[in-house]
């Protein structure tokens, strides 16, 4: 009878809600995560695995890195999964490699130029059917076919409510400057499918300093809504990031669907020493909380092109929700601890 009403009480206890394990505590940074690494991505694996991709200074070539935190992928060892071809299509500029698993297989999407016209560039994609990226082949997919011959570049891909969509920055020669954000359904990781649909152009004095740009596009669906950033202007201190929202119910292949920020969500800061801020994209840390990747340089004045300006580091730091439910990305984060 005593064990009967023991065993009862712990029953009871369990249901009212008994002491249970405590929440994982937020992940601390330290920044620069990655040095002369521009552009990067970060695919976290069902495993708690980060995948690590970016842009090298010379562009020439695809590299990976994983690690089981965050922070880790700084000291991560890269592994190069791909070349530039000596002659033709993808044999220059090799930028903004994004590695994600579909369908049980791994994709890379990279923009590249021909060997002999750097600038006409293309998206193109690689699939590895091995369950460990840097094991197997990677298979060559292909130009990603927009239905426009232009420059085309920053391809990213994201699924939602059964549907996956590529987005991309592409040159309408039709429109003034440099290039627009793109949005198509998919057939398969490697073919859009349909029409497709312009989402944004440079329109705003912060997004045509320099440039008229609006590139890397990145996605987060939080709270009811597809917030999907993009960076704008010149790659030098100009570069910053806006913000285009769509509610999550809503048809994503209609402009009319999305509001675009009038103003940037994350920019250069002579506070913590940080400028051009961009190409981002987005993970959560072991806790679950959400993170932005991003690159930016600690100096304002670039000597000579920027392009050729090697020191665009990778840098990660947390995400600020507002009550109303859409994000606060502050200021790029100052060199060293991130402060709490």
């Amino acid at each position: 009878m005593r064990r009967t009403l023991l065993v009862l009480a712990l029953l009871v206890a369990c249901h009212r809600g008994a002491p249970r394990a405590a929440p994982a505590a937020r992940e601390s940074f330290v920044n620069p995560l990655v040095r002369q690494r521009a552009d990067p991505h970060v695919f976290r694996d069902t495993d708690g695995t980060y995948w690590y991709t970016a842009t090298v200074p010379e562009y020439d070539r695809i590299e990976l890195r994983h690690a089981r935190s965050l922070q880790a992928l700084g000291s991560a060892e890269p592994v190069v999964v791909w070349r530039e071809h000596a002659q033709g299509p993808m044999g220059a500029h090799i930028w903004a490699p994004e590695i994600h698993r579909i369908g049980g297989k791994w994709y890379v999407y990279f923009a590249a130029g021909r060997a002999d016209s750097v600038w006409n560039i293309r998206l193109y994609a690689l699939e590895n059917a091995s369950a460990n990226p840097l094991a197997g082949e990677w298979v060559e997919r292909g130009q990603i076919r927009t239905g426009r011959e232009s420059f085309a570049l920053d391809a990213t891909t994201f699924e939602h409510r059964g549907v996956r969509y590529l987005v991309w920055a592409q040159k309408d020669p039709a429109i003034r400057g440099n290039s627009n954000l793109y949005i198509a359904a998919m057939e398969n990781p490697w073919t859009i499918r349909g029409t497709p649909v312009l989402l944004s152009r440079p329109e705003y004095d912060w997004e045509t300093r320099g440039y008229w740009v609006n590139e890397a596009p990145a996605v987060l669906v939080r709270h009811g809504r597809v917030f999907l950033t993009y960076s704008a202007s010149a790659t030098d201190a100009s570069y910053c990031m806006g913000m285009l929202t769509a509610s999550d119910t809503s048809d994503l292949l209609e402009p009319r669907s999305w509001t675009k920020s009038r103003a940037p969500v994350f920019a250069s800061s002579d506070s913590t020493r940080q400028y051009g801020p961009g190409h981002n994209a987005f993970t959560a840390d072991a806790s679950g909380a959400d993170v932005l990747v991003y690159h930016a340089r600690s100096y304002r004045d670039i000597v000579g092109d920027p392009l050729r300006d090697p020191n665009r580091h990778t840098r990660i730091q947390h995400i600020r929700w507002r009550p109303d439910g859409t994000p606060d990305f502050g200021v790029p984060v100052a060199d060293g601890p991130e402060s709490r």
